[in-house]
């Protein structure tokens, strides 16, 4: 069932709230004449107009979204404090945005590229964001090199386009890429839909409960529709024939009621275990295999409400890793602690400094109270109250309780690689997941690889790219140079 039109009463005005007497013809001097500035109406129509886009992300620009609710399935007390994960059949709104990586505001849904799965959880301590992928893991595991990766994805700036050369010239230079490429260019690499695809929080995360104990978690979300793909040939063609896909399905899956689900789970590690642990656990470019750390179940995610403007609730909407509530906080992962910053720094310069004032963005079961005050959008909600703290006039007052538990450092500072755990390998599990395929998954990854690094030009990056492959499993380094070979021939 579509969204009734809203029917507005009375007669259209101006921003002001001025009634507008004529809005078919500008006013001139004479019939005619020239245009006169003191149009009112004429002017701010079009300086409005001129202002109605905002700069799009530079990287998550296409994205779809919808409302739901998060519904706790299992007491998970003895790991977290978080008020919202405190009772089983406790309720919370929620607010989650897909998104493709690299491609810009007008880009077609199915392509092969990573799918932001960025949640808001409005909780009663304020809002929680988990900003993850549809990918367990990513390309790099330090943030200093996201803005290189990124620009690789982008248009060249000499040829307006994006480049093979740039793509796999940085990917084989960055080895700790070669997971999640396997990944990219898997069947799972173009989902059929939003609906058909898992998410996952990538990071790891802290949990900690009333006692101050201390577990890194990762999350799950696992689609209750099941898992459904394109293949490369389906992709290009849906591409070109509808290319709001995956918006439109979505859109009209809640519309008629059929709401899709996630299953939510998480791997849960004691804090000790992390020093000894066979792979770093927190190397986003690493998966903690389920036989080491079991998922454990602990709710169900499901959309059913649609954006009435997606303007203002999906391209405004803001997401950050650095919102945390009580109970839940970051861990040492490199990449997160960059997007710690990176994130709420880009929507201050997008959306502006008040971004936070929005609907789709404010606390729901809770208030925001800060002193910041002014600035861009600045609603005026805090009146004539006090703008620092402390301050004797019942302003709002520290807890003196940090949301989440300290984490032990030492040495010196510098700019230091990660730790070295004993299976810490750019290699391994790239390898094991291509140990896992069936014989045609198999194929269909070589052939769609062997497609893209075909392209490219220069000497020697071709070459490196394969070799990355074949450090992770000889047969697919192997069969993969076979195949470029023969589209290079």
């Amino acid at each position: 069932m579509t969204q009734e039109a809203h029917v507005t009463q009375g007669p259209l005005t101006t921003e002001a709230g001025a009634p507008v007497a004529d809005n078919q013809n500008s006013e001139t001097a004479g019939i005619g004449g020239p245009v006169l500035v003191q149009d009112q109406a004429l002017l701010e129509k079009l300086a409005h107009f001129n202002r109605e886009r905002i700069p799009e992300r530079v990287v998550h620009a296409r994205g779809a979204g919808a409302y739901g609710t998060f519904t706790l399935t299992r007491d998970v007390s003895q790991w977290t404090r978080a008020a919202f994960l405190s009772e089983v059949g406790k309720e919370t709104e929620t607010f989650l945005r897909f998104s493709t990586v690299a491609g810009n505001l007008g880009s077609a849904d199915a392509v092969r590229d990573p799918r932001g799965f960025a949640l808001k959880f409005y909780t009663e301590e304020g809002n929680y964001d988990l900003v993850g992928n549809n990918t367990p893991v990513f390309f790099i595991k330090d943030a200093i090199k996201f803005p290189d990766f990124i620009h690789t994805q982008k248009r060249d700036p000499y040829t307006g386009s994006q480049e093979a050369d740039n793509v796999w010239d940085f990917w084989g230079l960055s080895p700790e890429s070669t997971h999640q490429v396997t990944w990219l260019f898997g069947d799972r690499g173009i989902p059929a839909t939003l609906r058909h695809m898992n998410g996952y929080g990538s990071h790891t995360y802290q949990w900690n409960n009333e006692a101050g104990e201390v577990f890194w978690v990762k999350y799950h979300f696992k689609t209750d529709q099941g898992i459904k793909n394109l293949t490369t040939e389906e992709a290009n063609r849906l591409s070109g024939v509808d290319p709001d896909s995956h918006q439109r399905d979505l859109r009209e899956a809640i519309e008629r009621g059929d709401f899709p689900s996630w299953t939510v789970q998480v791997q849960i590690m004691p804090a000790a275990d992390a020093a000894t642990y066979r792979f770093n656990p927190f190397d986003l470019t690493k998966v903690w295999p389920h036989g080491d750390y079991p998922p454990v179940e602990i709710g169900k995610l499901e959309l059913n409400r649609n954006p009435e403007n997606i303007f203002a609730e999906v391209e405004q909407s803001i997401f950050s890793p650095a919102h945390f509530v009580p109970g839940i906080g970051p861990s040492p992962d490199k990449m997160l602690q960059g997007r710690l910053f990176a994130y709420g720094d880009a929507h201050r310069y997008r959306v502006g400094i008040n971004a936070d004032h929005l609907p789709v963005n404010r606390p729901h079961a809770t208030e925001a109270r800060t002193n910041s005050r002014d600035g861009y959008l600045y609603d005026g909600r805090h009146a004539g109250s006090k703008n620092y703290e402390p301050n004797s006039f019942g302003g709002p007052a520290q807890t003196g309780r940090p949301l989440w538990q300290p984490v032990p450092v030492d040495g010196t500072t510098g700019n230091h690689e990660a730790p070295s755990h004993a299976e810490d390998d750019d290699f391994v599990q790239a390898g094991n997941l291509y140990r896992l395929l069936s014989e045609d998954e198999k194929a269909r990854l070589i052939d769609n690889l062997a497609q893209f690094i075909a392209k490219v030009s220069r000497d020697g990056i071709a070459e490196r790219a394969v070799n990355n492959f074949r450090r992770a499993d000889g047969d697919f380094g192997e069969r993969l140079e076979d195949a470029v070979q023969a589209l290079r021939a």
